[in-house]
């Protein structure tokens, strides 16, 4: 990616570690020197999609020195594992054997079943006499329960080039969370020195392999070196993790046929786009069957959106809004942005989502990888577009589009999803969103030119960046100058716009009780110190039922 392609991504809006359950094991570096012991769990545990009697956990062995990830080398072996109510394994409640290989680079990924809901867990891996270090896990509440709260870590755009994963630690350190949801941008594809930190595009910490990744060797060398992150790995071991790719999981800008990073003659994009995913799979810990089916006709092997309930408290719909979209139109296309005839997030995807938001849950979370709230300029009310095109032409349903790689660029969707939201008369509507690299809270009104006037569809809550690249990292500014000019101007023409910060990395905590969904944004100094703080910033609510925001003085 050139500077002006990063610019485009952040500038087109702007027109304490603690050991996860138990330690590692204490175990070798692998070595090829004779007489040394080979560490055959260098990529750690992680656990994932939790439900009432289940959970995904995983890990990756290395049988011999030559079963390095990608290498395609190694023999099939058998890991056993364990699972217990206690992290000394005193008890164990579950355990077994899977069988791994090359075939899927030696990852090992199972569905626990039988488990009791709402109740924390350890689990383990062994493979000849050396076990991983134990990860914790916690089911979900039964689905009629009803559970006192529901809290989770909230990250996106984690690019290991860019800093140092301080987020993670923090996250890794709390004892207050059920579950991360990381919404996309997990990893990046890039190669050294082509999107790293700053105007500069310095590499904190170079890519593996050196070079953009397009083969599926290339994808699995990328996600084992971002589970040998010290902080990642925490993160994973201690908590769940749900988990949706945005596009960097495969290339810049991924739409169903292709890519901006992918340029024509550069590679074949259903090849790269299937190896990808088969990587995904391999190396992250979802669910990609049972509640998520395979969708042949997508031109897919797989299907990650799908839904995760918490009781009758919530319900959490994660989306995939890449592989069914179509291509993004130009900004300057004004009447390509409502084409109905385009869509992000296909056909099925979007039936599916209208169906669920129908659940009986009381708050509707979705877990949404781009912006859905309209961020425009030259908005109008909805009454005196058709007049003016009419005349001109010109206009699309919502303005000006600034970002049409988001919502803003599929209008179409975006309408007949909150065109549902009110003909049902669905409360508590909670998008949960990252792609931005900003901190965004927002109200979703249905005619955005009258706001806030006029009812609304629910509220947005968008993170920061774990680490990529921020519109003060880009300018290169210093913090809270040319950025609070920016801010000021995008939601003076966007009053629904409540929070706005294009400055700072971190995460955020989202906290869901009957009376209220909270999202608290924490900030983390410089992403070059590795042992930077995390300081809270700020805090969004909205009151059960009223599908606005308020500004809370405090984090939970």
């Amino acid at each position: 990616m050139t500077q002006t392609q990063i610019d485009r991504r952040t500038l087109i809006a702007a027109g304490l570690a603690t050991a996860a359950g138990a330690g590692a094991s204490a175990l070798p570096e692998p070595s090829e020197a004779a007489g040394t012991t080979l560490n055959h769990f260098q990529h750690g545990v992680a656990s994932g999609d939790p439900m009432p009697h289940r959970v995904v956990i995983w890990t990756r062995v290395t049988p011999t020195t030559d079963a390095t990830p990608g290498s395609g080398r190694g023999e099939e072996v058998l890991v056993r594992w364990e699972v217990s109510p206690t992290a000394d394994f005193e008890r164990v409640i579950a355990k077994g054997s899977q069988q791994t290989g090359p075939d899927r680079d030696h990852t090992v990924k199972l569905d626990v079943t039988g488990l009791a809901p709402e109740t924390w867990y350890f689990y383990r891996f062994s493979y000849k006499g050396q076990t991983t270090r134990v990860g914790r896990t916690r089911t979900a509440p039964a689905a009629d329960a009803n559970p006192e709260n529901v809290r989770f870590g909230v990250v996106s755009c984690s690019n290991l080039q860019a800093g140092w994963f301080a987020s993670y630690r923090h996250l890794a350190a709390r004892d207050d969370l059920h579950a991360i949801l990381h919404l996309g941008d997990y990893l990046y594809e890039y190669g050294p020195g082509e999107y790293g930190y700053g105007m500069s595009n310095e590499d904190i910490r170079p890519h593996e392999p050196a070079h953009e990744m397009h083969t599926l060797a290339d994808y699995r060398i990328r996600h084992a070196q971002y589970k040998r992150d010290a902080d990642l790995a925490d993160a994973h071991a201690r908590l769940p993790w749900i988990v949706t790719w945005d596009d960097h999981e495969s290339a810049n800008d991924a739409w169903m046929l292709g890519a901006e990073n992918n340029e024509p003659g550069e590679y074949d994009w259903i090849e790269r786009k299937t190896n990808s995913h088969q990587a995904y799979d391999e190396w992250m810990p979802l669910r990609v069957d049972g509640t998520a089916t395979v969708e042949t006709d997508d031109q897919l092997h797989d299907r990650i959106y799908r839904r995760l309930r918490f009781g009758n408290l919530l319900e959490l719909s994660m989306l995939d809004l890449r592989s069914y979209r179509s291509e993004q139109v130009a900004r300057t296309d004004l009447a390509g942005v409502d084409d109905p005839d385009r869509t992000i997030t296909g056909n099925k995807q979007l039936a599916w989502l209208k169906e669920g938001l129908l659940t009986d849950a009381q708050w509707k979370i979705v877990g949404n990888p781009v912006m859905i709230a309209p961020i425009t300029f030259g908005a109008l009310p909805k009454s005196l577009i058709s007049p003016v095109n009419d005349v001109t032409g010109l206009l699309p349903d919502n303005g000006i589009a600034l970002n049409v790689d988001q919502w803003d660029g599929y209008t179409a969707d975006r309408t007949e999803l909150f065109d549902h939201i009110r003909n049902n008369a669905i409360t508590n509507t909670v998008f949960v969103t990252g792609d931005i690299h900003s901190a965004w809270a927002c109200d979703l009104p249905y005619d955005s030119a009258v706001y806030p006037l006029g009812k609304t569809a629910g509220v947005e809550f968008v993170g920061t960046s774990v680490t990529s690249n921020n519109l003060k990292d880009i300018l290169g500014a210093p913090r809270r100058t040319v950025s609070v000019t920016v801010e000021d101007i995008i939601k003076t023409a966007n009053r629904h716009v409540r929070h706005l910060n294009f400055d700072d990395h971190g995460y955020s905590i989202l906290d869901v009780t009957r009376n209220r969904a909270q999202m608290d944004w924490y900030t983390i100094g410089e992403r070059k110190d590795h042992g930077t703080a995390a300081t809270w910033a700020v805090s969004y609510a909205t009151a059960s039922g009223s599908n606005r925001l308020h500004h809370v003085t405090e984090p939970v």
